[in-house]
């Protein structure tokens, strides 16, 4: 078992698994502030505050929205490789909140430390995660964002977080159900 599922199977067996109004209230708290204006964002460097490897929230509006069967204003992203005008990364919510979880341990295999704090980052890029079988789960997950599309500061989430955050029903599926596009994302791995 991995140290997510553990950490998660051990909140779920003392009761201490947060419930979900216990969630959105942490994720308010973390929101806080959250809307800024895009051009005082990118001078300000919020930006740059966004580290590969590490989970934040966002909110976004894709630039090829128009020609998209579905995107989601509210991703749960780990950049993974960082371009000059924006990155790639994993944004969870393409996948149901319990292989989310699971998706998150297999990563964690690649973590720089296991202290699930601050320091800790998962050293993953394109090519780690498209050619390693095990990962096959997150190809539905990889997906391009462009700084001057994200709408908002970026909501870090602590290691120690991962699972509240996981389960959290954050995302934002415009063009499609949420359901409808967790089954099209199964249908890739």
């Amino acid at each position: 078992m991995g140290i997510l599922l553990d950490t998660f199977k051990r909140n779920l067996a003392g009761a201490k698994l947060r419930k979900t109004t216990s969630a959105r209230k942490w994720l308010f708290n973390k929101a806080n502030g959250i809307s800024v204006n895009r051009q005082k964002m990118l001078r300000s460097g919020t930006v740059s505050e966004m580290l590969i490897g590490q989970l934040f929230f966002f909110f976004y509006d894709p630039k090829t929205k128009a020609t998209l069967p579905y995107y989601d204003r509210f991703p749960l992203v780990i950049p993974i490789e960082p371009y000059g005008d924006g990155f790639l990364g994993l944004n969870l919510h393409y996948l149901e909140p319990g292989l989310r979880v699971i998706l998150l341990d297999k990563l964690f295999e690649y973590a720089n430390n296991k202290k699930m704090n601050k320091t800790t980052r998962m050293k993953l890029s394109y090519s780690l995660i498209s050619s390693a079988s095990k990962l096959e789960i997150a190809q539905p997950c990889i997906k391009r964002y462009l700084y001057s599309h994200i709408t908002s500061k970026f909501i870090y989430v602590e290691p120690e977080e991962y699972d509240l955050a996981a389960f959290l029903p954050t995302e934002m599926f415009v063009g499609s159900t949420k359901n409808h596009v967790w089954k099209d994302s199964r249908s890739k791995f």
